[in-house]
């Protein structure tokens, strides 16, 4: 068993600048212990960040390089406050973390990859702001593979996990590699579903879990057991450094690897102010592809998805839409017709189809539909539940229902 550190659950709510490729001199994964300590040194230095951190790397080659250099030739580069902090010796925080770092990847399945490795991804050399470091823990070679980025509300409804899934089951049947974030609702229903996509299908595509805490921890504690599952028949990918808890601003920078990855991102459900569309918003920004699920226009978690295609993303209602829009890949066949709804819908009586056709695709109100049905509230209770618990419809919160499928 991968031994996953866990965070309790409540601990969260919820420099630009680029270097041309690799650095001059580039290596196979970091296994030198020098060299680990170069590059950890040079990412827990006090003042420097992504940018600054390139900027280095552009003047002076392997992080090795830079902290045999002179004051000097340092503060040409750097402020002379960065340059002074280069020169100390690594505080026994950095020490430890070394340590932990070294024992870490004497696990089996881990790997630490670097901008000078050979294996770093170079779908991540291609953005303006590519991670010093990945911290990887599974599959690596899924990072190199066609891959298509699922993402969407935290919150979702039950017909948007259901959407998630079935879209992440098929894009991984067709050979791409899910990408998502291993938060709640519709990343963790991507992950689920692009695992069983490729489940005994050498060629399927699996997935990739990019996070925004140390690649030891997981969170949120629910997802204990997908980690697992993404570890052993995917991967999880982070930039932050182990033992790095949840942090907010973490989250959102995290994004630009999700979307840096894949050759699109898909949104599912999305509010109007989503983290989502961040993501999506980075995806054009790079030169990806945005695609989006159309929903109701009552829906505050559709508000995002038609914002994204307002602004130009493609509306897709099938897994074969996405396909064929990115054409290098053998086009799906078309998904069954026959769905989970449609299964429920066979097990339920003339009424019961009645009323789904009276609910419509739109939310309704208890209130709402009692008069256009025309029955009482007892018997319309009786009904909603029936299909409730048939699959087929799903109560948001206010007394609202709304059809499934």
């Amino acid at each position: 068993m991968l031994l996953l550190t866990t965070i309790n659950n409540d601990t969260l709510d919820g420099d630009g600048g680029s270097v041309s490729g690799r650095p001059p001199a580039a290596t196979d994964a970091v296994a030198d212990a020098d060299e680990l300590v170069a590059w950890l040194r040079l990412e827990q230095t006090a003042g420097v960040g992504a940018e600054t951190a390139r900027r280095l790397l552009a003047a002076f080659g392997l992080p090795a390089n830079i902290f045999s250099s002179s004051f000097s030739a340092l503060h040409k580069v750097v402020p002379e406050r960065i340059a002074y902090a280069l020169l100390a010796a690594p505080s026994d925080a950095v020490q430890a973390l070394i340590e932990r770092t070294r024992e870490w990847l004497q696990q089996p399945g881990n790997r630490l990859l670097t901008l000078a490795d050979s294996g770093y991804p170079q779908a991540l050399l291609d953005i303006s702001d590519p991670p010093l470091m990945l911290y990887v823990k599974g599959r690596t070679e899924l990072l190199e593979r066609p891959a298509m980025a699922v993402v969407g509300s935290r919150n979702a409804t039950v017909q948007g996990v259901a959407n998630a899934d079935r879209f992440a089951e098929i894009l991984s049947q067709r050979g791409l590699t899910i990408i998502s974030g291993m938060a709640l609702g519709i990343d963790a229903a991507a992950h689920q579903g692009a695992l069983r996509g490729a489940a005994g299908r050498p060629e399927g595509g699996s997935t990739v879990a990019v996070i925004g805490t140390g690649a030891d921890i997981v969170y949120p504690a629910r997802n204990r057991g997908l980690a697992h599952q993404i570890a052993e028949a995917g991967c999880i990918v982070s930039e932050y450094p182990l033992g790095m808890p949840g942090v907010a601003a973490n989250f959102p920078r995290r994004n630009r690897i999700i979307s840096g990855l894949a050759r699109g991102v898909l949104v599912v459900e999305a509010a109007a102010q989503s983290g989502s569309l961040i993501t999506a918003r980075m995806a054009a920004e790079q030169g990806r592809d945005v695609f989006a699920i159309p929903g109701s226009i009552h829906s505050p978690l559709s508000k995002g998805c038609h914002q994204l295609i307002k602004q130009g993303a493609k509306l897709v209602e099938s897994a074969q839409d996405i396909l064929e829009e990115l054409g290098s890949l053998q086009a799906a066949a078309t998904i069954p017709a026959e769905s989970a709804a449609a299964i429920g819908a066979a097990s339920v009586d003339g009424s019961g189809r009645e009323l789904l056709a009276i609910l419509g695709h739109d939310p309704v109100g208890f209130d709402e539909l009692a008069a256009r049905s025309g029955n009482d509230a007892a018997s319309l209770s009786g009904q909603l539940l029936e299909l409730e618990l048939a699959g087929l419809v799903e109560v948001l919160p206010g007394a609202i229902y709304r059809r499934i499928g």
